[in-house]
């Protein structure tokens, strides 16, 4: 069993920055796939962004890329995501995803709020 605690979410005005950070447990960090997703009121929960456990691969989805960037420490057992300029549709919960040995874990997500 792997818990995922994120932290870093809160209100911002369009155009500024938030860090997100996901501390998970286990012993094993450094296989573990890490990824955000985010879900908007009314919407389906999306991909945003994932990064392998070497951390020599990264994906993001297409609205964020640029802006978002998505980094890992695994001494510390973190997931970061980092992300400049906002946009009011980022507006979201934002949810840490681990993947280890085929099963899929999520934190209990953290409120992204931006302002126009």
């Amino acid at each position: 069993q792997v818990q995922l605690v994120e932290s870093g979410g809160g209100l911002v005005q369009a155009g500024g920055s938030l860090r997100l950070s996901c501390a998970a447990s286990g012993r094993t960090f450094s296989s573990y796939a890490m990824g955000w997703f985010r879900q908007a009121p009314g919407k389906e929960r999306e991909f945003v962004a994932r990064m392998s456990g070497s951390g020599d691969f990264t994906y993001y989805r297409e609205s964020v890329k640029g802006r978002f960037t998505i980094s890992r420490d695994n001494a510390k057992n973190t997931v970061y995501l980092q992300m400049n300029s906002l946009k009011p549709e980022d507006t979201a919960v934002y949810y840490c995803h681990a993947e280890v040995s085929g099963v899929v874990y999520w934190g209990q997500g953290t409120q992204v709020t931006v302002s126009s």
